[in-house]
Formats: structure tokens, C-alpha cells, sequence
């Protein structure tokens, strides 16, 4: 792991080496490439939102600046943090702020080491569910397959410190789910990567439409726990060109 110095120690400055150099910048360009999806989705509005990127073989992500226009987010513009949410000092981006919600994608990030990529979004639909306080139910083949199950609901927490994380930690831990709903805030998702964790952000939105629209037309119908089972192994293990297998 890569080894940073401590908070206020000047002595000691960032010195990676190239093959971090060249690994931080591949996660810079991928995170902010990813957020034009958001936009794309229809997932944020205004500057909502936000992706982190874990960069491999070090204690160390990506995450997008705060309160900073989708249109003028850049590779270098992306801020270098550690594992506690400090802002590595003397790199690209470290003269601005990082998303106010850092605390909680590095608590996810220090307490489930599969995880490498976070995302938090303001999906209409998934916020709708939050702020009813309400799980999504697992009633189409969707689901099952991206989620393996419902998608859970998250306690209320407040934004700023590690609440957030704590939150998401403590209800995904354990689960098959790549998405939670943090109540009466929203959803925010998991990922092998920041391009998995989009992927659940852009599918969470998604089964939280059908399912609104399911409810319109009278109580949908749940599937079997064990059809549930096959319909999420298969799709992790068996779909598209290189399946690489569930989160966990």
C-alpha cells in the first residue's frame, strides 16, 4: 500500500511511483469521464451528486470536486484522497474541496475492501423510495439479476461526516444488493469499479420506475426466493462477454 504521510507532517512529501503516477491517472480519467452519465441518465440535477474511484494497490481514491458544473469537471480537476477523506496535499485538484459527501464514500471504502467504486445520485425515482422510507421489492427478472434481491433501505444519516458510510456499510454488509436508499436522501451504490458503481445507479433508477409504475396498476407480484437465487447467479457468472462474477 502506498504510504502517505501523516496530517501535518511537511517532511514527508507524496512521492509515488510511476506505476501509481500512471494508475491515479487512469482512475482520474475514468471517474471523470463516468459522471457524463449521470447527466445522460437524467440522474443529477445542478451539481448533485457524485463518483469515487478506489485507485488499485494503494489506500487511495478519486472523487469529484464540490459544487463544481458537470461541463467543467476534467481529469485533473478530480481530487486525490486517502482512506480517511484527506485530501492528498500538492496533487492535481488538491486546492479545491471534494464532494461533501468524502467522509462516506472513504468509510465504505475502509470497511469493505472489495468495493472500488462509489456512487451517490439524486434519481428521481430512487429518491421518491427514500423519502418514503421504503425498500424497493424484488418483483421483475431485472432485480433479480442486478440486485439479487430488494434493494434495501438505509438509515436516515446526516451529511458531512462518516454517518452516511456508516449507514451504507452497515446495510450492504452482507448483502447481495450493490445499491442501498438512504432514507430521505437517496441511493447510493457500489461497484468492483466506479464504471460497476454507475451501472447500479443507472439500474437502481431504473427498477425504482417499473416498480412505481407496477404499484399504479395494482400489487406487483414478488418472485420466488429460489428463481431469485438462479436469475442473479447466472446473470453474475454467465452474461455478456466477460462475466466476472458478483461484489462479493
Amino acid at each position: 500500500m502506498t504510504d502517505l504521510p501523516a496530517p501535518g507532517d511537511t517532511a514527508a512529501p507524496f512521492a509515488p511511483t510511476a506505476a501509481l503516477v500512471a494508475e491515479i491517472a487512469r482512475v482520474r480519467q475514468q471517474v471523470s469521464d463516468l459522471h457524463s452519465q449521470l447527466v445522460r441518465y437524467g440522474l443529477v440535477v445542478w451539481t448533485g451528486g457524485n463518483i469515487s474511484g478506489r485507485v488499485p494497490g494503494s489506500d487511495l481514491f478519486v472523487i469529484k470536486p464540490s459544487g463544481v458544473d458537470y461541463d467543467d469537471l476534467a481529469p485533473e480537476n478530480m481530487i486525490l484522497c486517502d482512506l480517511d477523506g484527506t485530501v492528498v496535499p500538492g496533487t492535481e485538484g488538491s486546492d479545491r474541496s471534494p464532494s461533501s459527501d468524502t467522509a462516506a464514500h472513504a468509510y465504505v471504502y475502509r470497511n469493505m475492501p472489495e468495493v472500488g467504486g462509489v456512487v451517490h445520485t439524486h434519481s428521481p425515482y430512487a429518491v421518491a423510495w427514500a423519502a418514503r422510507g421504503e425498500s424497493i421489492p424484488c418483483v421483475t427478472t431485472a432485480m433479480a439479476d442486478e440486485f439479487g434481491g430488494e434493494v434495501p433501505l438505509g438509515p436516515f444519516a446526516i451529511i458531512g461526516d462518516d454517518s452516511i458510510g456508516r449507514g451504507i456499510v452497515e446495510t450492504l454488509k452482507g448483502h447481495r444488493s450493490r445499491a442501498v436508499l438512504m432514507k430521505s436522501h437517496g441511493p447510493f451504490t457500489i461497484g468492483k469499479d466506479a464504471r460497476d458503481a454507475v451501472k447500479a445507479a443507472v439500474m437502481v433508477e431504473d427498477v425504482a420506475r417499473t416498480v412505481f409504475f407496477a404499484r399504479q396498476l395494482g400489487g406487483p407480484q414478488p418472485i420466488e426466493p429460489s428463481a431469485i437465487d438462479s436469475l442473479f447467479n447466472r446473470y453474475q457468472n454467465v452474461y455478456g462477454q466477460d462475466p466476472t462474477g458478483s461484489l462479493a
